[in-house]
């Protein structure tokens, strides 16, 4: 566990994401600042660029100014790691190195809200899986019946799609309701237009730091060394449209519009803590799917719904140990065959549903397919996600006094053009 007493010479307050236990890692860019890596701490982040051409990181400056930080992950755990680990120690109360240095701390400390933080990472490809069991259960129950809500190869593998990575945007973005085909359930023939189902799905993502060649498989033994780190993810889906195109492929304009994440890359160490039990999972899986140890994370999860000029309801709370499989078995099951990855490339949760109703990650399952609506503080209802709305996911863990957070994942949606 980490030092709960480990404490930094800049002001975080208790309920910051950005402890000194975290130092996640991001892209900022600031006036004559095109782009730049950082970290968070507080409400601050650090310009990275800026410690190391001042020689307190020993890492080449060139490193910490690139569009995205895929030269920087690609370098090996064996050096980021070190990084995170110096960072720790010069934001330490009991290190004085950047402390005492006030015109280097006016340069390399800047407010959150006076930078605008990008994309932090080139996302080369993108795959979402469908790992929650209670999720999966819901949506099967609601689509077939309960008796055959999980399809008879859902316990045996960690079922994924490829997604579109050019549409993955980061936090603060906005997007125009997506329009295609829909196939009301009163009609013959499908009809054209704006989705009147644009739902929300609760996940997280984990980040590629380490490229495979083809041909190469990765075992949930060695999954982490490929593992970077995580951020929020929010998977829009547009259910009408879903519903009609699925079959026989799955989804396809249902998704491609729009992903959000959060901006920061938390790390796989600064979440090791926070590693919980995962699911007995029955009947047994296949031996490259088999794992030893806690492998899944404690990590809770909020989901705000907030109208154009209106105030925040909260719509859901989960926790990613709600997870059937693992990030090891996602990726173990994703290269079994062969299948190269890529520094940047991205994974997503799948949807992240708990077992009450209040812990359904989806607004399909809040509101069980618009037949129960969700009450807002300001009297109005939703079965769906309406036009101007804005959704927020936030998401931390928290243990023995020490709080690792990602941020906010945040994005607005406007009416179809």
């Amino acid at each position: 566990m980490p030092d709960k007493n480990l404490v930094s010479w800049i002001e975080v307050k208790a309920d910051s994401d950005f402890s000194i236990h975290n130092i996640p890692f991001g892209i900022y860019s600031q006036d004559d600042v095109a782009h730049r890596a950082c970290t968070a701490i507080g409400e601050n982040i650090v310009d990275l660029y800026e410690l190391a051409a001042a020689g307190l990181l020993n890492v080449d400056k060139v490193h910490f100014e690139k569009r995205t930080l895929n030269d920087f992950m690609a370098l090996g755990k064996a050096t980021t790691n070190a990084v995170r680990l110096r960072l720790m120690a010069l934001l330490s109360q009991n290190n004085t190195e950047l402390s005492n240095n006030k015109s280097l701390c006016d340069t390399v400390i800047k407010k959150q809200s006076a930078v605008k933080m990008l994309l932090p990472v080139h996302v080369g490809d993108y795959t979402d899986f469908y790992s929650s069991i209670d999720h999966a259960t819901n949506i099967g129950t609601m689509i077939r019946d309960p008796k055959n809500a999980l399809m008879p190869n859902w316990k045996h593998l960690p079922v994924g799609y490829h997604g579109r990575a050019s549409s993955i945007c980061v936090s603060g973005h906005s997007f125009h309701r997506p329009k295609g085909q829909q196939k009301p359930p009163d009609s013959e023939l499908p009809v054209y237009g704006p989705s009147k189902a644009l739902d929300i799905e609760l996940e997280t993502a984990f980040v590629i730091g380490k490229a495979t060649q083809m041909g190469q498989s990765i075992s949930t033994s060695n999954a982490d060394d490929y593992i970077f780190g995580m951020l929020l993810f929010n998977d829009w889906s547009a259910r009408d449209i879903q519903t009609w195109e699925y079959v026989p492929l799955g989804p396809f304009l249902a998704k491609n519009f729009a992903s959000t994440v959060s901006p920061w890359i938390v790390t796989l160490e600064a979440l090791e803590p926070f590693r919980t039990k995962g699911y007995e999972q029955e009947p047994k899986v296949l031996p490259y799917l088999e794992y030893s140890g806690d492998k899944n994370l404690d990590i809770k999860l909020d989901v705000f719904l907030k109208p154009e000029g209106g105030q925040e309801n909260k719509i859901c709370s989960s926790n990613y140990k709600y997870m059937y499989w693992t990030m090891e078995q996602q990726l173990a099951h994703h290269t079994v065959n062969g299948c190269n990855i890529n520094v940047g490339d991205m994974m997503a949760s799948g949807t992240i549903s708990g077992p009450d109703p209040g812990e359904y990650g989806s607004m399909m399952e809040l509101t069980w397919r618009g037949t129960k609506p969700i009450k807002l503080n300001d009297g109005s209802e939703r079965n769906y996600v309406n036009d101007n709305d804005t959704i927020i996911i936030r998401g931390y863990c928290e243990k023995n006094g020490v709080r690792v957070g990602f941020g906010e994942c945040m994005a607005k949606v406007l009416p179809a053009t």
